[in-house]
């Protein structure tokens, strides 16, 4: 028999003790019944919460099998993930939002490419085939213009930088990861832009999306620290020291 693929799925958490718990048992629900074939668990990454989601998260790994949890002191979506995915030795590397925004059926495909051969999978709401449910237009035309502007300054092909929802190699995790700088929300799209630039091949899965009128995330302060990771990718190239080396 051939042994089965690891997968970690991480979620990084910031003050979201209202759904943590609930979510975290959805998705726990959905891999066990839908992962068979792999080896699976969920990792809860905590980045600086101020409210109870540690100690939820605490109580969700006694509960839980194959559920466990991570504290970091400082805050940041993109540190979490990577020390998270930087620590586990699974085979493939999920990272998604708490919210579930991203429905759980698209995972297995995301999955499936790695397995095919794919270096990164990642959801997409911007393609052909994509359900987007209820996202106010100012964010869906922020959203375009903002992976419009990634193609005009690096000729990249992949569609959304900024979706929650993508799974790696751990040979990439350990050859790229330690290049990407940003600690915050453009992480996605640094991840993206030097992958696909140092010939990664990404594989990008349609994916139905419904918006959560309680996001935390502060879009204009994210706004600024995507475009000031844009200037600064734009700047340095640093695929140009890793082409051919990953």
């Amino acid at each position: 028999m051939f042994k089965k693929k690891s997968v970690e799925v991480v979620v990084p958490i910031y003050n979201e003790e209202l759904e943590l718990a609930t979510n975290i048992i959805k998705l726990h629900s959905y891999l066990k019944k839908n992962l068979v074939k792999y080896k699976w668990k969920i990792t809860i990454a905590d980045n600086a919460s101020k409210d109870k989601s540690l100690f939820i998260a605490e109580k969700l790994a006694k509960r839980l099998n194959n559920v466990g949890f991570i504290h970091l002191d400082k805050k940041g979506r993109g540190r979490a993930v990577k020390k998270a995915w930087g620590m586990s030795p699974a085979d493939l590397l999920v990272y998604m939002d708490v919210d579930l925004s991203t429905n759980l059926a698209n995972l297995p495909q995301l999955l499936s490419a790695l397995t095919k051969g794919y270096d990164i999978a990642i959801g997409s709401r911007l393609l052909s085939k994509s359900r987007v449910i209820n996202r106010p237009i100012k964010r869906e035309i922020m959203s375009r213009g903002y992976n419009i502007l990634i193609k005009l300054f690096f000729g990249t092909h992949f569609s959304d930088a900024q979706c929650g929802f993508k799974a790696v190699t751990k040979k990439i995790v350990n050859k790229l990861i330690p290049h990407i700088l940003d600690n915050a929300w453009f992480f996605d799209s640094e991840l993206l832009i030097i992958g696909e630039k140092a010939g990664l091949k990404i594989y990008e899965e349609p994916v139905t999306w419904i918006d959560n009128p309680g996001s935390t995330v502060r879009v204009l302060h994210t706004i600024k620290g995507d475009l000031l990771g844009l200037w600064r990718l734009f700047w340095s190239r640093p695929w140009r020291r890793l082409s051919g080396n990953l």
